[in-house]
C-alpha cells in the first residue's frame, strides 16, 4: 500500500511539473477581400473588455492598432509620418490568453480618423506574426474558421511544406518554376498573390495562353495606390510550394519598391507573396514550432473569373471611395461617364460610404451582361449611371489537386 501511495503521489506531482497542452480554441473568420479578421478582446484597466475587429497578418510582424484603440493604454506619439503607442499587455483570442511581454511598441497610422487602422477595412489591431510564431494556426479559408493552440495541440492535415519562419515569424516557403528555384512570403494581409514585375513579363511572355488582364479590379484593387492604375494580373496553373501544389492562382505585378520592402523583411531571394485568393479553397496550417506549412484542399468552390464592374478604387479615411481609375475594354473605358475623381456613393441602392472594400467588391461583381447603378458625386453633385459587369479575366479550369498521402509530419 505504501509503495501504491509512493507512485500515486509521483504521479500527482509529475502533472504539475510538466505542463498539460491546453486544447485550442476556434473562432469565426469574417473573410473580407480575401484577408482574415477576427474579434479579439482587449482587457482594460477598470476590469472591462473592449471586444476589437483584427486583421490576421502572417506577413508583418508589427502590431498595428488605431489611435482610437491606441489610447486605451497610453498616449500616442507622432513624428509627423508615423505614430508609436504602448501596446496592450494581453489578448484575448475566444477566451485565450495571448500575453504580449515580447511587443515593445506598437504602430499607429499618422493622419487618419481615430477610428481607422487601414482605409476600407474594419479591423482596428492586427494579430501579426510576432504573436502567431508561439502557436499552432489553422486558418480554414473554406469555412471561415481560425484556430490557434499551444504547439502540438492543433491537428494538422494535407501535404507538408517545409517553411524558414525567422525570427519575426514571417514565413517563406520555396517553389520551382520553370526550372528555377524561387522564395514567397506567405501572407495572409494580401488580398491577392504578387511576384515581381520582372518575372510576371518574362512568365507572361513565354505562356501567351495564360489568362492575363490590365487593370487593377477585383481582389487586385487593395488600396487604390498609384501602381494600381496599370497593374498586370494573369493566372498560373499551378503553384508548387515544397511538395505541396495550389492550383489555379492569380497573381498581380509587384512594383519594385514593394518588392524592395518584401526582400527586406525576408530575404533578397523573395521574389513574391501568397495571398489569400490563392487559399480560399484551403485549409491552411501553420506549425511554427517546426517550421512547416500545410496546405489541405477542403474547398469545393469553382475559381471565379474577374466578373465585375471596371473601377479602380481608393479608400478614402472618410469612409468615401474615389475611383483612380476606369480600365479600358477593347480600348474604351468600361464605364462611360465616369471619370478618375469622382466619388462611388452606392451600388444598386446600397450605400458604398462606411462599408468595407471587400463588401463594395461583392456588390460590383456579377455576371456578364448584368449592369450595376451606381451612384456617383461629382463636384458635389450626385448623378447615376448603369455599369455593365464585364469579364476581365476569363479563367481556366484548375489544375486537380489530389488528397495526399498520408506522410511522416503529419500529426493526427
Amino acid at each position: 500500500m505504501k509503495i501504491a501511495r509512493t507512485i500515486f503521489a509521483a504521479l500527482i506531482l509529475s502533472t504539475f511539473a510538466f505542463p498539460q497542452t491546453s486544447k485550442p480554441i476556434t473562432v469565426p473568420i469574417t473573410l473580407d477581400h480575401n484577408r482574415v479578421v477576427i474579434d479579439v478582446y482587449l482587457p482594460l484597466s477598470d476590469g472591462t473588455s473592449k471586444r476589437v475587429r483584427a486583421l490576421v497578418n502572417t506577413g508583418s510582424s508589427d502590431l498595428m492598432m488605431s489611435q482610437r484603440i491606441a489610447a486605451l493604454f497610453g498616449p500616442v506619439t507622432c513624428d509627423g509620418q508615423s505614430c508609436t503607442a504602448t501596446p496592450p499587455h494581453e489578448m484575448l483570442i475566444g477566451g485565450m490568453k495571448f500575453l504580449l511581454a515580447g511587443i515593445s511598441s506598437a504602430r499607429t497610422p499618422a493622419g487618419f480618423p481615430n477610428d481607422f487602422m487601414i482605409p476600407g477595412m474594419s479591423p482596428e489591431i492586427t494579430v501579426p506574426a510576432t504573436i502567431l510564431r508561439n502557436y499552432d494556426v489553422l486558418i480554414d479559408y473554406a469555412n471561415r474558421q481560425f484556430t490557434i493552440g499551444e504547439p502540438g495541440s492543433v491537428t494538422f492535415r494535407g501535404t507538408a511544406v517545409r517553411a524558414q519562419t525567422g525570427s519575426l515569424g514571417l514565413i517563406q516557403a520555396t517553389s520551382t518554376i520553370e526550372g528555377e528555384t524561387h522564395t514567397w512570403e506567405l501572407d495572409t494581409g494580401a488580398s491577392i498573390s504578387f511576384i515581381a514585375g520582372d518575372l510576371f513579363a518574362k512568365w507572361h511572355v513565354a505562356h501567351p495562353t495564360w489568362p492575363y488582364m490590365k487593370g487593377s479590379v477585383g481582389p487586385a484593387n487593395m488600396f487604390g495606390t498609384p501602381d494600381e492604375v496599370d497593374r498586370e494580373v494573369m493566372q498560373i496553373p499551378s503553384l508548387r510550394l515544397g511538395s505541396g501544389t495550389l492550383g489555379s492562382v492569380l497573381v498581380a505585378s509587384y512594383p519594385p519598391d514593394l518588392l524592395q520592402q518584401l526582400q527586406d523583411r525576408v530575404g533578397k531571394d523573395a521574389i513574391g507573396c501568397v495571398g489569400g485568393e490563392a487559399l480560399r479553397n484551403y485549409r491552411l496550417g501553420i506549425d511554427y514550432t517546426h517550421a512547416h506549412v500545410y496546405l489541405d484542399p477542403v474547398g469545393q468552390a469553382a475559381l471565379a473569373a474577374v466578373d465585375v464592374v471596371g473601377l479602380t478604387l481608393r479608400p478614402e479615411t472618410d469612409g468615401r471611395f474615389t475611383i483612380v481609375a476606369v480600365p479600358d475594354v477593347n480600348g474604351k473605358p468600361a464605364v462611360a461617364d465616369v471619370k478618375a475623381g469622382d466619388s462611388l456613393a452606392g451600388i444598386d441602392g446600397a450605400p458604398a460610404t462606411g462599408a468595407t472594400l471587400g463588401q463594395v467588391w461583392s456588390l460590383l461583381g456579377g455576371t456578364p451582361g448584368q449592369t450595376r447603378t451606381l451612384t456617383l458625386e461629382r463636384d458635389g453633385k450626385r448623378f447615376t449611371v448603369e455599369a455593365p459587369v464585364r469579364r476581365f479575366l476569363d479563367v481556366k479550369s484548375p489544375t486537380p489537386v489530389k488528397s495526399p498521402r498520408r506522410n511522416p509530419h503529419q500529426r493526427n
